[in-house]
């Protein structure tokens, strides 16, 4: 058994792996497309409302960034649609594969970025209060852990066993 056998546990040709792993990535960006592509859309409501002449300049420019860094969160998770359009039949999909998972894991952190923000307004917005900080905090975390502490910890113990 070879060390890549060993390190994928399956019986496959380089561009056996590729198509399953570009399958796998494709249903994975489906999953974070679909959320960052409604609360995009809620974002770009949000300034055609009257209560927006309202907000401060502060919150106007938490409202800004946010859309911002929504467009960019969408733009990274589409991306490996049209990689994968572009270069099919190319003979490249292992290649495609790498660069469409660093485009989604770049999407993924965006859409925390503009979760965030997204709270950050909504919570100045709805609370006035000095507890915006504290919960916006708590809920990063929340997302940290579960998008990126649980799947590197059992990464690590996979791979260290």
């Amino acid at each position: 058994m070879t060390d890549q056998e060993r390190r994928t546990g399956r019986d496959e040709t380089p561009e056996e792996r590729a198509d399953r792993m570009w399958t796998e990535l494709i249903q994975e960006v489906r999953v974070a497309q679909t959320g960052v592509q409604i609360l995009f859309g809620f974002l770009l409501t949000v300034a055609f409302q009257q209560k927006y002449a309202e907000l401060s300049h502060v919150d106007k420019t938490i409202y800004i960034v946010t859309v911002i860094l929504g467009a960019s969160a969408t733009g990274a998770l589409i991306g490996p649609v049209s990689l994968h359009r572009l270069v099919s039949g190319r003979k490249v999909k292992p290649e495609a594969v790498r660069l469409a998972s660093r485009l989604t894991l770049v999407g993924l952190f965006l859409l925390l970025a503009t979760m965030t923000a997204s709270l950050v307004l909504i919570l100045r917005v709805a609370t006035q209060g000095s507890a915006v900080t504290w919960v916006v905090a708590g809920v990063v975390v929340w997302y940290l852990v579960c998008w990126y502490g649980l799947p590197l910890w059992s990464r690590h113990r996979r791979t260290t066993r």
